[in-house]
């Protein structure tokens, strides 16, 4: 038989996914100098830093 899940683990579970929620995944186009393609910067970072991330600084 299979164990049952503590009421503390799920509560930890909970308190992960609502601080996970907090960040975001932004792709920034960059243009190249020497050829002119563009290519793509991902990066996970926490939502109040988007408009920051995305200015380029």
């Amino acid at each position: 038989m299979a164990k049952a899940a503590s009421k503390n683990a799920k509560v930890k579970d909970l308190k992960a996914s609502a601080e996970a929620k907090n960040w975001t995944k932004v792709i920034r186009a960059v243009r190249s100098p020497k050829t002119g393609a563009y290519t793509f910067k991902a990066q996970i970072i926490h939502k109040d830093k988007v408009k920051d991330f995305l200015a380029g600084k």
